[in-house]
């Protein structure tokens, strides 16, 4: 990994870990989404795994840049340990676009939010998994160029900035081609919704795909343009 865009990567976990409302959460984001167990991060910081969870929950006061900087820097130095896939695949987004015949939308959220709130907003019924889950963020997909168009590593980048985040693909059929474009790639969302298509036309093979990946999937047949300005116009 080339140091600057390390520095830069850096840069947006700190900023973000610091400047957010809840900055307890914005590390749990950052740790859960490199994949890094609160004791390995607290080995490499040479604390109590209770440390880190007092951060997370907010029990702890909010850590100062400072300290910020370190964790940020030990999350970075773990994942270079073990490979640097997922530095790779974040650094990748801070440089490139997506062509929005791709993408139709995609956002951040500075706080966790109910995944049965986000379901509701846009009229989706639970195909299979646990609504009782938060996610950080979204992507509207537009299912077949998604699949047709990016190669694996491409296909990562409609992760934004999280794994716990929705994927919404659009005008799908069965739901079977998402859910295998997903399998098959090394990143897994904390939600699939399915747009166009009720939960009794899905393939039955989704639901066993998801439960393999412990993803929960929901069916919607809001219109795509109405679920894009909807989640724009939510104050959360």
């Amino acid at each position: 990994m080339k140091s600057g865009m390390r520095n830069h990567l850096a840069e947006k976990m700190a900023g973000e870990i610091t400047l957010s409302d809840s900055p307890g959460f914005a590390l749990k984001k950052w740790r859960t989404s490199f994949e890094i167990a609160p004791g390995i991060l607290s080995e490499h910081l040479g604390v109590s795994p209770s440390v880190i969870s007092d951060y997370e929950s907010g029990r702890r006061k909010s850590p100062g840049t400072a300290i910020v900087g370190k964790i940020v820097e030990s999350i970075l130095s773990i994942d270079e340990a073990n490979g640097g896939r997922h530095i790779q695949q974040f650094a990748s987004m801070l440089y490139t676009g997506m062509d929005d015949d791709v993408i139709y939308a995609m956002h951040e959220y500075a706080t966790p939010i109910p995944l049965q709130r986000f379901a509701d907003v846009i009229g989706c019924s639970l195909l299979c998994g646990s609504i009782d889950q938060i996610i950080f963020g979204y992507t509207v997909v537009n299912s077949l160029n998604a699949i047709l168009q990016l190669s694996s590593n491409e296909f990562n980048r409609i992760y934004g900035w999280s794994t716990e985040r929705s994927l919404i693909f659009t005008n799908v059929s069965t739901g079977k081609s998402p859910m295998v474009a997903i399998r098959v790639t090394p990143f897994k969302p904390r939600c699939v919704v399915l747009q166009g298509i009720e939960p009794a036309n899905v393939h039955p093979i989704v639901p066993k795909m998801a439960e393999r990946d412990r993803i929960t999937v929901l069916c919607t047949n809001m219109e795509i343009k109405n679920i894009v300005d909807v989640l724009r116009e939510q104050e959360w």
